[in-house]
């Protein structure tokens, strides 16, 4: 323990480990996770649906939500709303994917982190990650979860941005508001929400994935199992083998 924590004070400067694919390919997954994270953590978005009434005046419902896209909480339509001469109850909207997008940004945050940290320890302590067959070992297994991780949770947030999408879509909202269902009454969505940034999100999710299975070759290539050291017999038979001399 000491003398690894007296290794790790030895800061030792190498910027030779990003020019490589290793290093190269894990900035490339710090940018993609920050794109990531923020495309879908920092949406807010409003939708106006419109109620054309044959009775009545016409009424406009403004719905604002954002991640983590709580759906069931968002109020459709406020308690004692008068629309279409009739007196609504409090009605929200249908669906939750909060679990699929927080665990989305989730993959994404902790992906950034490890980022960080992986590229110090190849830039400032490549001497300690290439002493032992421990630090790649650790390094290609990670790599491989975290690829396992983006293609769960990606898949994931794509279904629960489908999801979104039919919920505050023109059938979502007519299944939802039961006014919407009486003759005389007409509703439709006359402006959506952008939600583009969000399908940014889920093809960031996407590349992300074959960063890191890609990552994951050559952080393989670093490990013994790809390259098994070689044995002092082995040495000793080859130097043998050299200085042999040739038969007749």
């Amino acid at each position: 323990m000491d003398s690894l924590a007296q290794k790790m004070t030895g800061l030792q400067l190498n910027f030779r480990p990003i020019m490589e694919p290793l290093g190269f390919i894990k900035i490339l997954e710090w940018i993609f996770a920050i794109f990531a994270f923020a495309t879908c953590g920092g949406y807010s978005g409003k939708s106006v649906i419109s109620v054309f009434c044959r009775d009545g005046p016409n009424a406009t419902l403004n719905v604002n939500f954002s991640y983590p896209f709580k759906l069931n909480q968002v109020v459709l339509v406020p308690s004692g709303k008068d629309i279409c001469n009739r007196t609504l109850q409090e009605t929200h909207l249908i669906g939750d994917s909060s679990s699929s997008a927080e665990f989305f940004v989730s993959v994404a945050v902790f992906a950034f982190l490890y980022c960080i940290a992986a590229l110090v320890l190849y830039v400032g302590y490549l001497h300690v990650y290439n002493e032992s067959n421990r630090g790649p070992m650790i390094d290609f297994v990670v790599t491989c979860l975290f690829a396992f991780f983006w293609l769960v949770s990606s898949s994931a947030w794509a279904q629960g941005l489908r999801n979104v999408k039919t919920s505050i879509g023109i059938e979502g909202i007519r299944e939802t508001l039961s006014a919407c269902k009486e003759d005389g009454i007409t509703c439709d969505v006359t402006s959506f929400a952008n939600m583009g940034g969000l399908s940014v999100s889920v093809v960031f999710g996407f590349l992300n994935l074959i960063l890191w299975v890609g990552n994951a070759w050559f952080a393989f290539k670093e490990t013994s199992w790809h390259t098994p050291p070689q044995t002092g017999s082995t040495t000793q038979q080859g130097s043998e083998s050299v200085s042999a001399p040739p038969r007749m």
